[in-house]
């Protein structure tokens, strides 16, 4: 069937609703392709685009034939998979409350239990709620950090992890089945509460997670005597965070925590910052003004549906500075690692996971305190399916895991990134470093006078559109066949391509083995100076990442290593796109 089809289809439709007939009829044949020349991707992690009406974008038909092929794969489960049921959260964007209601009334149709939320609540508290009501799987409408005019829709396994590479395609295959979105059975949400199908989460559930959160601290009675000596600014950036992060902070003993009020309120709009990612240093600026004026010791902001976090911290000229996502995993690491191993906690098959695309400063820690370190894909999937894989079979125990991307997981009561423990740890650790004498950035630069100097970055090229998607494709695929050999003045080492599972030594005449990862279509280059790059398009946007890591002797020596190696990538890259 054609885009034309497509469109004529919805236009002819009797019954699509007012709010999508009318930016329908706004389309024309000029823009109207982009809204239907496909099916808005479903993925592994589910989908995610911008909200419009058409087969590609995020509307009401789009998220019920989600829904629809969620409910046909639990059927595939069986009867118990379908008395399981269903936990649903969402997040403050447009029209989550309306397409999580959606999702459970198009289960519903098919006679499926679903627990879902009252009100927004964060996505790790979804995936704690999947095991908790012991669903079959979870949904949570998110398009996280995202701009405004989109949204997502996130499906999580019975284990409360996303899902990983298997059943994820059976899911997919499923959702592709779905023939006509304008025609799926919905079943009214009163009729499903009466006969109940349809069960209410909250204050019950919020109960038993921040009780799971609290099991998190290492010192506890730190906390409860010192706590308010610890100054701390927190903003939810107008998401999901605001009351399960204060909860948590007040109930263990951190007193002294001023907010950005006008970001407690959530706003699909997220209208006093550019861009609600914590990642991003413009994200804390009315944080960084209440944090200056009021002598705040460190600012945490957490992004819309609170499994990212960033953290603030002065530097050696009493200036705020955010640190990076690997930054702030190195420094809660070596202090978790360490107070286990002065309390005699730390078990002798611990392991640290963390991405592919993660700094290797997380590995020389794990190491130094005995422990496993395990890279996975990126994508915190896949450190929820390995913490299953490992709780099963008791060959690890799992002490820690993270990515770049300001994602990081303490207790696995959660199988997802969660940034409200992050938050709590995070402060925990702060203060610790304040009773040493020390801020946070002097913490962090002990760490890099013990390990070495390890320095990451990113950048990225937006490509939207069908034309777009196909000059990322063609980019990847001239770097798989034909890797350049030098870079920087180094010669390129190795080549790990994560789609054929093939690692090759380029210096050793081009040898081979393989990679014991899924496919994914990644390239990541090492050079024979510890330097590194990786090519990953995005799941959930259109737009290829890249990612750099290097490692040099002194902090002024490792930033100019690192600023001529993106230099040269991106060059390299650019040359390439021309072509």
């Amino acid at each position: 069937m054609s885009w034309t089809d497509h469109w004529n289809r919805w236009r002819n439709h009797a019954f699509i609703e007012d709010a999508w007939k009318e930016k329908l009829h706004e389309l024309d044949e000029t823009n109207a392709e982009e809204y239907f020349y496909q099916y808005l991707a479903f993925g592994t992690g589910g989908m995610r685009g911008e909200i419009g009406p058409g087969t590609n974008r995020m509307n009401t038909y789009t998220i019920r034939r989600a829904a629809e092929g969620l409910a046909r794969y639990i059927e595939n489960a069986g009867a118990k998979a379908k008395s399981r049921g269903v936990a649903i959260a969402f997040d403050p964007r447009h029209y989550s409350e309306k397409f999580a209601l959606e999702t459970a009334q198009t289960l519903g149709a098919h006679g499926i239990q679903v627990y879902l939320f009252e009100d927004l609540r964060p996505t790790p508290e979804l995936s704690f709620a999947v095991r908790r009501t012991y669903a079959f799987a979870g949904v949570v409408i998110t398009a996280s950090h995202n701009p405004p005019e989109y949204n997502g829709f996130k499906v999580y396994g019975e284990d409360g992890g996303q899902f990983p590479p298997g059943p994820a395609d059976e899911l997919i295959a499923c959702v592709e089945s779905v023939e006509n979105e304008l025609e799926i059975r919905v079943k009214d949400s009163g009729s499903m509460q009466e006969e109940g199908l349809l069960v209410m989460l909250g204050e019950e559930t919020d109960a038993a997670y921040d009780k799971a959160l609290q099991s998190i601290l290492l010192k506890p009675e730190m906390i409860k005597e010192s706590g308010s000596d610890l100054n701390i600014v927190f903003t939810p950036l107008h998401g999901t965070a605001k009351e399960p992060v204060l909860r948590s902070l007040t109930e263990a003993g951190f007193h002294n925590v001023s907010t950005v009020e006008e970001q407690l309120t959530p706003d699909p709009e997220f209208s006093t910052v550019p861009s609600p990612n914590p990642e991003e240093k413009e994200a804390f600026a009315k944080a960084v003004q209440i944090g200056s004026e009021s002598g705040a010791d460190i600012l945490i902001a957490t992004d819309p549906d609170a499994d990212r976090i960033g953290l603030a911290a002065k530097d050696s000229s009493g200036e705020f500075m955010v640190l990076t996502g690997n930054q702030t995993g190195a420094l809660l690491l070596d202090y978790l690692l360490m107070q286990k191993t002065e309390a005699g906690t730390l078990p002798a098959n611990g392991i640290v996971m963390k991405t592919i695309v993660t700094s290797e400063l997380g590995r020389a820690i794990a190491e130094h305190y005995g422990q496993a370190c395990e890279d996975t894909l990126t994508g915190f999937k896949f450190i929820g399916e390995k913490i299953k894989m490992y709780n099963e079979t008791g060959e690890y125990a799992f002490q820690f895991g993270y990515e770049e991307s300001y994602g990081y997981l303490i207790g696995d009561f959660v199988r997802d990134k969660d940034a409200v423990q992050a938050a709590l740890l995070i402060a925990e650790m702060a203060l610790w470093h304040k009773k040493q004498g020390r801020t946070v950035y002097e913490g962090l630069l002990e760490i890099y006078n013990r390990y070495g100097y390890f320095m990451e970055g990113l950048d990225s090229i937006m490509k939207k559109g069908k034309e777009g998607a196909a000059q990322i494709d063609h980019l990847i695929e001239t770097f798989r066949e034909d890797p350049p050999v030098q870079v920087s003045d180094a010669s390129i080492q190795k080549l790990e391509d994560y789609k054929t599972g093939e690692r090759t030594y380029l210096l050793e005449n081009g040898k081979k083995e393989s990679i014991q990862l899924p496919s994914s279509n990644v390239l990541k280059f090492f050079t024979d100076d510890d330097s590194w790059f990786c090519l990953r398009p995005s799941g959930t946007e259109p737009k290829v990442k890249f990612y750099f890591g290097v490692k040099g002797e002194t902090f002024k020596q490792t930033e100019e290593k690192l600023l001529q190696l993106k230099m040269d990538v991106m060059a390299m890259v650019h040359e390439r796109l021309e072509d």
